[in-house]
C-alpha cells in the first residue's frame, strides 16, 4: 500500500499517456504516505498478494535499483512446488472415476459391518497405484527443476561501481546493466545502451522467439553509445521509461531521458530497434544493456503457456468404460437384492454385494497401464534407429499411435537454416552448379585493372557483359556487412582486410548472405561496408569503391529492397533493386520469360528473387533526392508520401536476372512427410517466417504434392473480405491453403466454425507470420473442432506454447538451444525420426495398451461372473467365493507377469510398419479399444466365468473346498491360456512369464493348505476335472478366432 500515491500520480491504469511518460523526469521526492490501520494494511497486502501484481509501465534509472518491486528473473517450467505436489497429484489421480471408486471401496472396509476381507486386499493395490504415480510425477518434475536450474544459474557480467561482477541469471534485477558476449543468450529483456561497434550497431538472432533465422539489426541508444566505457553508464543521470509488459515481440514504446549536466541533455525515443528480448542471441560484437523486464514479464515468457498435465485419449476412454462397469456393478447388486428380498438391513447387504463385485472394476488396470507406459518410454529411448530420442513425459506414449494432425514449425525443424545459391537465369542463358565456372570466367573477363571493360558503342550486350552486370548487382544490392574475426574496425586498409582473417557476413536475411557469398566466389568479394560506402574486391584483386546514396530496406508490404550507388571510378549513379516476382514484374521492362522461369524455379523448391537496375543522371537523382527529403520531413501522412516518391523511381527498370536459392531441408524430410501423408496424417506448417519463404519450403519439402494446387489466402481485415476469401477457397478441390497470421485472426473472429471446417479437410495448410500464441491457438482449435489428436513439433523457444498446447508435443534439439526439447513430451534430434516414433513406437504402444487394458478388464469380469453365480446358487449370500490371499494373488503373483508381458507383443515388425504406413490409418479410428471390443470381451468373460463356475459345481462331490480348488485352478489356467492365444509374436520373456506363473501357482497349491485340500489336488479326479473345465472354457473361443482369421484375416497378417 506504500505505492498508492505513486500509482495515482502516474495515472490509474498505466496507459501510456503523455503525462505518465513525463512524470519520471521529476527528481525523486519524499512521498507522504496516507496513514492507515495495521489491520487495513495487513488485509490490503493479503488481498494484493492473492490477486497478483498487475504488470505496469516503469521508469528505471540507469544502474540503480528501482523503488517498485518486479518479478525475479527466474525460468520455471515445473508443474508442482514442494507444497502443492501432494494435493495436485492426489487431485489428478482421484478425478479419475476408477481411482475415486476404489478409494470409497477401501474406506468402506473400516466399517465392521461392510468388511468382507482383509484391509490389505483393498488398500494394498490402491496404495501401490498412487505410489507409482507419485514417484513418476516426482521424477519428471525433478528433471524439469534440474533443467530450469541450469538456465537460472547461467552466469553473466554485471556492470557495478567495483567493475564487472559475475552474477547468475536469476539474480539479475530491473535496472541492472548487463554485458552479453557474442554467441551468448540474453537472460532478460534489455534496452541496448552500448556495443563494441563504433556505430552502435549489433546483430542478434531471434529464431528462438519468432522462428526467423534472419539476423536482426539492433542499435544502441545514441546518447549512451557515445560514452567511452561501460563504467561511465553508472555516472550518467539518465532514466528509461518503458511501457507495461506486452506479448507483442515486434514492438516497443519507450523513452530515454538524460539529465546529466556534464553530458548532452534531452530525450530520445526508444523503439524495437533499441531492445534485445530474452532468448535472443547476440550474433556480433558485445552488447551492453539495461534490464527493463525480468522473469514472467519478459516477452518470451509471456508468449509461453504454463505446462499442463496431459491425459491420454486411451485414459479417457477407459474412464468411460469404468463408468459402464460401475453401473453394471450397481445393477448386479440391485438384481441380487431384488432376488434375495428386501429383508433385514438390505442396504448393508447391497453395499456388501457392491464390494464383492468391485473386482468388475480392476484397480490393477491403472498399475498395469502406468508400468506399460514407463516401458514404452524406455523402449523409445533405447531404439538405436532413432538415437538421442527421449520420452520426457511417460504419461502419453499411446497417443503417438493415434495422431491425425501434425503441426510443424519450419525454421530448424524442416529446414537446416542453410541457404545455398542454386541457379542464375539471365533470360537468354541459365547457370547452375554444373556451369557456375562459366560465370567465373565471364566475371574475370568483365573487369580489367580494377575497372569494368566497356563495350564498343552500338554493339549489342554480349554474354560476358550480361553475366558481369548480374553478378555486380548481386554483390552491391543488399544490406550485408562483412565482419573479420580478431580484427578491430579500421586496423587494416579495406583492400587488405580479410587477406589472412576469417570473414563472416551479417545480414537481416540469410538469402542475402547466400547471394553475396556466391558473388564473392564468382569474383566480386564484399570486403567492407559502412553506412556510406561499399568496397568490393575484383577478380584481379583490385579495389572497387561505391558510395551509398540511398537505401530502401525490405518490408513485408513492399516485398523488395533497393539501393542507389555512385561508382567512385566512373561517377555513374545506378539504382539496383531486387524483390519478389509478384511486385517486380510490373517494375521491369516488358519481357516474355520472367514468369515462366520463376514458376520453374518455384517448382524446384527454390526461393526466387528478381534483380533489376536503372542508371540515373545527376539531374534525375538530384530531383529525386529533393522530393525524397521533403517527403521525409512531412508530418502529415509521411509514410504514403515517401512511398509515392520512391515508386516514381521504380519504373521501366532493366531486368538483369532471376536468382534461385535453396533453403536446405533436414535429412529425410521429404521421405518422412510422404510417409506420414500415406499414414493418413494431415500435416500443417505454422511458421513466423514470410509468406514467400513458407510457400517455397512447402513446395520443396513436398508438404504440398505436385498434383495439388496452392491457394494463397489474401490479406483480409474485415468481415466481408474474410467471407469473400473463404468462399473462394471453398470452391477449390484438393488444394493446399497458405494463410497469414493476421488474416487467420480475422477469420477466426468472425467465421471460426466455417474456417476450421474448411481447413480441417484441406490436404495441407501453411500458416505464416504466426505469433507463438497464434500457433498454440490453432492447435487447440483443430483439436476442439475435429475431436482428433494433434501433435506439434518445433525446435525453438517460439514453439514452446504450441508444443505444450498440443495433445502430443515433440521437440527437436535445435542448433540454437533446447527450449522446445525441454518443454516437449518427446525429444528428437531430427525431424526424420518422427516417422519411426509414430509408425513403430506409437503403433506398438497403442495396440499393446489396448490389448493389456482389455485383458485386465477381462480378468476382473470373469471372477465377478463366478462370484455372481456362486452367490445366486448359495441363496444370494453376500459371502466372498475366494478368501484373503487368493483374491490378491489372482491379480498379482498368479497372472500379472503373463498379462503384463503383452507389452512385448507386436503384430508386425518395425520394418513392415515403416514399409506400409497405411497400417497406421486403422489406429486413428481407435478400433483397438472401443465399446464394441469391450462388450465382446464382456461376453467372453461371462461365458468363461459361467463355464468354470457351473462346471465346478456340477463336478464337485463332497466338500466345498473342492469347488474352490477346481474352479480357482481352472480360472488360473484359463487366464494363462487366453494370454497365450492372444499373443501375436512370442518373445522369450513371454515364455518365462507363462512358465513361472504356472510353477508359482502349483507351488502354492502345496504350500497354502488352508485354501486347498492337499489329498484332493494329488488325485486324478482333480486333474481331469480341471482340464475338462479349462478346455470347455477356451477351446470354442480358439476355434472361433481361428475361423475368423482364416476367412477374414486382419491387414497386418496379410503383410507378415
Amino acid at each position: 500500500m506504500d505505492e498508492v500515491e505513486l500509482v495515482n500520480r502516474n495515472q490509474e491504469d498505466a496507459s501510456d499517456t503523455d503525462s505518465s511518460e513525463t512524470e519520471h523526469l521529476l527528481s525523486p521526492v519524499k512521498i507522504r504516505r496516507p496513514t492507515m490501520s495495521a489491520s487495513k494494511r495487513c488485509c490490503g497486502g493479503l488481498l494484493g498478494w492473492c490477486r497478483g501484481k498487475e504488470p505496469s509501465s516503469r521508469t528505471v534509472w540507469i544502474g540503480r535499483t528501482p523503488g517498485m518491486s518486479f518479478p525475479a528473473n527466474v525460468i520455471r517450467n515445473q508443474k508442482y512446488s514442494v507444497i502443492t505436489f501432494i494435493p495436485h497429484v492426489l487431485f489428478n489421480q482421484f478425478k479419475f472415476f476408477l481411482n475415486l471408486y476404489f478409494l470409497v471401496m477401501a474406506c468402506s472396509q473400516f466399517i465392521p459391518q461392510l468388511r468382507i476381507g482383509y484391509l490389505y486386499t483393498y488398500w494394498g493395490p490402491l496404495g501401490f497405484v498412487i505410489s507409482v504415480t507419485m514417484i513418476r510425477e516426482a521424477i519428471d518434475d525433478i528433471k524439469r527443476w534440474q533443467r530450469d536450474r541450469e538456465v537460472n544459474l547461467a552466469r553473466y557480467s554485471k556492470v557495478t561501481e567495483r567493475g564487472l561482477v559475475s552474477v547468475t541469471s536469476s539474480n539479475l534485477k530491473v535496472g541492472d546493466i548487463v554485458v552479453v558476449e557474442k554467441g551468448v543468450r540474453v537472460p532478460a529483456d534489455l534496452v541496448l545502451l552500448r556495443t563494441t561497434e563504433a556505430s552502435g550497431a549489433c546483430f542478434i538472432r531471434t529464431d528462438q522467439l519468432d522462428g526467423e533465422i534472419d539476423w536482426k539489426l539492433r542499435l544502441a541508444v545514441s546518447s549512451t553509445q557515445k560514452l567511452q566505457s561501460d563504467e561511465e553508464l553508472l555516472r550518467v543521470q539518465g532514466s528509461v521509461y518503458a511501457e507495461k509488459p506486452q506479448k507483442d515481440i515486434h514492438s516497443f514504446i519507450g523513452k530515454m531521458s538524460i539529465m546529466d549536466p556534464d553530458t548532452e541533455q534531452g530525450e530520445e525515443s526508444l523503439g524495437i530497434e533499441n531492445t534485445i528480448w530474452a532468448g535472443a542471441v547476440v550474433a556480433s560484437g558485445t552488447a551492453t544493456g539495461m534490464v527493463v523486464y525480468t522473469g514472467p514479464e519478459c516477452r518470451a515468457a509471456m508468449n509461453n503457456s504454463q505446462p499442463r498435465s496431459k491425459v491420454g485419449l486411451i485414459d479417457q476412454e477407459l474412464n468411460g468404460i469404468t463408468k459402464v462397469l460401475f453401473l453394471a456393478t450397481i445393477g448386479l447388486a440391485v438384481i441380487m437384492i431384488v432376488l434375495k428380498g428386501f429383508d433385514g438391513p438390505w442396504y448393508l447387504y447391497m453395499f456388501r454385494f457392491v464390494l464383492l463385485f468391485s473386482y468388475l472394476i480392476p484397480i490393477s488396470l491403472r498399475v498395469n497401464l502406468d508400468m506399460g507406459k514407463i516401458f514404452y518410454s524406455w523402449s523409445i529411448g533405447r531404439d538405436k534407429d532413432i538415437p538421442g530420442t527421449q520420452a520426457r513425459s511417460t504419461t502419453i506414449p499411446e497417443e503417438l499411435g493415434r495422431i491425425s494432425y501434425l503441426l510443424s514449425d519450419k525454421t530448424g525443424t524442416l529446414t537446416m537454416n542453410q541457404m545455398v545459391f542454386k541457379k542464375l537465369h539471365l533470360g537468354t542463358a541459365s547457370y547452375s552448379d554444373d556451369t557456375f565456372d562459366e560465370v567465373q570466367t565471364c566475371v574475370s573477363g568483365g573487369y580489367k585493372e580494377g575497372k569494368r571493360t566497356q563495350r564498343a558503342p552500338g554493339k549489342r550486350q554480349g554474354t560476358v557483359e550480361r553475366v558481369t552486370e548480374a553478378v555486380t548487382a548481386l554483390a552491391l544490392c543488399h544490406n550485408v556487412t562483412p565482419v573479420y574475426e580478431g580484427r578491430t574496425e579500421g586496423s587494416l586498409p579495406e583492400s587488405d582486410q580479410g587477406a589472412d582473417g576469417i570473414v563472416t557476413y551479417q545480414a537481416s536475411s540469410p538469402d542475402e548472405v547466400a547471394l553475396v557469398e556466391w558473388a564473392g566466389w564468382a569474383g566480386l568479394t564484399l570486403s567492407n561496408r559502412t553506412l556510406t560506402h561499399i568496397t568490393l574486391k575484383g577478380p584481379d584483386g583490385a579495389t572497387l569503391g561505391y558510395e551509398i546514396l540511398q537505401t530502401f530496406p525490405f518490408t513485408s508490404e513492399s516485398k523488395r529492397m533497393g539501393i542507389i550507388l555512385r561508382d567512385q571510378n566512373s561517377g555513374e549513379i545506378v539504382f539496383y533493386m531486387k524483390g519478389a516476382d509478384t511486385v517486380m514484374s510490373t517494375i521491369v521492362q516488358y519481357n516474355d520469360w520472367l514468369h515462366e522461369e520463376v514458376d520453374n524455379m518455384a517448382r524446384e523448391g527454390l526461393r526466387t528473387l528478381v534483380v533489376a537496375k536503372k542508371t540515373l543522371s545527376e539531374d534525375a537523382y538530384a530531383d529525386f533526392d529533393q522530393r525524397y527529403s521533403a517527403a521525409k520531413l512531412s508530418v502529415v501522412n509521411r509514410a504514403a508520401q515517401v512511398a509515392a516518391v520512391v515508386e516514381s523511381l521504380q519504373r521501366d527498370m532493366t531486368l538483369l536476372c532471376v536468382t534461385g536459392v535453396e533453403d536446405r531441408l533436414q535429412d529425410g524430410v521429404r521421405h518422412t512427410l510422404e510417409l506420414l501423408r500415406n499414414a493418413g496424417i494431415k500435416i500443417w506448417m505454422l511458421t513466423g517466417d514470410k509468406l514467400e519463404t513458407a510457400t517455397c519450403i512447402a513446395k520443396s519439402s513436398k508438404l504440398v504434392s505436385r498434383t495439388q494446387s496452392i491457394h494463397i489466402f489474401k490479406k483480409v481485415s474485415s468481415r466481408s473480405e474474410a467471407h469473400q476469401e473463404l468462399n473462394a477457397f471453398r470452391r477449390k478441390q484438393d488444394t493446399a491453403l497458405v494463410i497469414q497470421g493476421e488474416s487467420l485472426e480475422v477469420c477466426l473472429e468472425y467465421y471460426e466454425h466455417e474456417l476450421m471446417e474448411l481447413i480441417a479437410n484441406a490436404p495441407a495448410v501453411v500458416a505464416c507470420r504466426c505469433s507463438p500464441q497464434q500457433k498454440a491457438a490453432v492447435v487447440k482449435l483443430i483439436e476442439r473442432h475435429t475431436g482428433k489428436i494433434a501433435a506439434a513439433v518445433g525446435d525453438g523457444g517460439n514453439d514452446v506454447s504450441m508444443i505444450q498446447a498440443a495433445s502430443v508435443g515433440i521437440g527437436i534439439v535445435g542448433k540454437e538451444g533446447k527450449q522446445a526439447s525441454l518443454a516437449s513430451d518427446f525429444s528428437l534430434t531430427q525431424f526424420s525420426h518422427i516417422g519411426r516414433l509414430l509408425l513403430v513406437h506409437g503403433r506398438n504402444s497403442y495396440k499393446r495398451s489396448a490389448s493389456l487394458s482389455q485383458f485386465v478388464i477381462h480378468r476382473g469380469l470373469i471372477i465377478t461372473t463366478m462370484q455372481a453365480v456362486f452367490s445366486a446358487v448359495f441363496y444370494f449370500s453376500s459371502v466372498s467365493l475366494y478368501q484373503g490371499f487368493l483374491m490378491v494373488g489372482y491379480a498379482t503373483v498368479y497372472t500379472m507377469l503373463p498379462v503384463f508381458s503383452l507389452v512385448l507383443d507386436r503384430d508386425v515388425t518395425g520394418e513392415i510398419a515403416m514399409m506400409y504406413p497405411e497400417l497406421y490409418k486403422e489406429l486413428t479410428k481407435g478400433r483397438s479399444l472401443t465399446y464394441k471390443t469391450f462388450f465382446i470381451w464382456c461376453l467372453i468373460s461371462i461365458y468363461q466365468g459361467g463355464v468354470i463356475m457351473f462346471g465346478a459345481l456340477l463336478l464337485f462331490e463332497e466338500e466345498f473346498i473342492h469347488v474352490v480348488a477346481i474352479s480357482f485352478t481352472a480360472l488360473i489356467l484359463t487366464e494363462l491360456t487366453m494370454v497365450a492365444l492372444t499373443i501375436r509374436t512370442w518373445h522369450p520373456v513371454m515364455f518365462i512369464a507363462e512358465l513361472s506363473s504356472v510353477l508359482i501357482y502349483f507351488l502354492s497349491l502345496i504350500v497354502l493348505r488352508d485354501f486347498f485340500d492337499s489329498d484332493f489336488i494329488k488325485s486324478s479326479a482333480f486333474i481331469w476335472k480341471t482340464l475338462v473345465i479349462t478346455a470347455f472354457s477356451c477351446l470354442p473361443l480358439y476355434i472361433i478366432k481361428f475361423l475368423s482369421e482364416w476367412f477374414s484375416p486382419p491387414s497386418y497378417q496379410k503383410l507378415s
